[in-house]
């Protein structure tokens, strides 16, 4: 485990210029007396590291030293085949290089590697759009993301919910996100960063202009915030509910995760026909009660009394349309 510890901390050494000791206890997931050790064998084993001082100190490797420790495992190799993203490289415009970086990596294998390697990726498949779901129309993709990697400012054209629905940003890109199968731009707008959805960026121009990207963005980090803060914020109310018990056990396979979690940590003792009484949140009455309603006669709302109202307006619709009176 040790030995496994070294060798990556010295590739990471390797690829970046230099990294303080807490970096690389973060990304090695080990304490900063641990990296401390880590850092003395790795000297006293010939390797010539060394540290610098002060605040833009760190470690580093001497100019010029190259490991050659740098032969994947079975594992690694397998693990290579499993991340290639199909759909994505084809809307960033990247198929070819994806297939000839495949390539290359294939042919520097050893035999059994390659075997193996290949055997996972004709076993395996990522497809990450969700079932029903046509692929998104991204024209400005490509454009966007040139704009990302060579940090140039954006001004783009944007159709949003809020009114007035159509705008115009000029933006920092800073990264893209690929959720659910569709592409997400995080970019610095005005002092703050906004998340915007690539396909209903209607328009775009790159301009000449370069930008520095703001200090110690993390767009994992952000992404991660970004989704939490959005949850809380689309799910402040609650609401009771009664569930039958064929309704309980349809809660998965009919609301979202968040609500089937909550329900069943609120869940009371079921009564003695059955029925559960449990809590969820939702966003609005106008939101949850298609999402209810597709429960049939299997829930009872009983709080809030605008979600039963809504409930109710929706019925009254259906047997006008129906014809069912009385």
């Amino acid at each position: 485990m040790r030995a496994t510890r070294l060798v990556s901390l010295l590739l990471l050494l390797q690829s970046r210029d230099r990294m303080t000791a807490q970096e690389l206890a973060d990304a090695l997931e080990v304490s900063v007396r641990t990296i401390y050790r880590d850092v003395e064998s790795l000297g006293a084993a010939g390797v010539p590291v060394y540290g610098e001082p002060g605040h833009d100190g760190g470690y580093r490797l001497l100019d010029g030293y190259r490991t050659r420790l740098t032969g994947l495992t079975t594992a690694e190799a397998e693990a290579l085949f499993l991340t290639g993203l199909p759909t994505a490289a084809a809307q960033l415009g990247l198929t070819g290089a994806t297939t000839a970086a495949q390539l290359k990596l294939m042919a520097a294998l050893p035999a059994e590697l390659r075997e193996r390697a290949g055997r996972v990726a004709d076993r395996f498949h990522l497809d990450p759009p969700q079932w029903y779901d046509d692929p998104e129309h991204i024209p400005h993709l490509t454009a966007i993301a040139d704009a990302t990697w060579n940090q140039h400012v954006v001004r783009i054209r944007y159709l949003r919910w809020a009114r007035p629905h159509e705008v115009t940003r000029t933006v920092q890109p800073h990264g893209l996100v690929l959720k659910a199968g569709n592409w997400y731009l995080v970019a610095l707008d005005r002092g703050r960063f906004r998340t915007y959805r690539v396909s209903r960026v209607l328009d775009v121009a790159v301009l000449p202009r370069a930008f520095d990207r703001a200090e110690g963005f993390d767009l994992a980090a952000h992404w991660r915030d970004y989704l939490d803060h959005f949850n809380r914020r689309r799910r402040q109310a609650t609401a009771t509910l009664r569930l039958s018990r064929s309704g309980f056990e349809r809660l998965p396979h009919l609301l979202e995760p968040a609500a089937v979690a909550a329900a069943r940590r609120s869940a009371l003792a079921p009564d003695p026909a059955g029925w559960t009484e449990v809590e969820i949140p939702v966003e609005s009455a106008e939101a949850a009660a298609p999402e209810l309603l597709k429960f049939g006669a299997d829930v009872e709302i009983v709080a809030p009394e605008e979600l039963r109202t809504e409930v109710v307006r929706i019925l009254k619709e259906l047997n006008h349309v129906y014809g069912v009176t009385g």
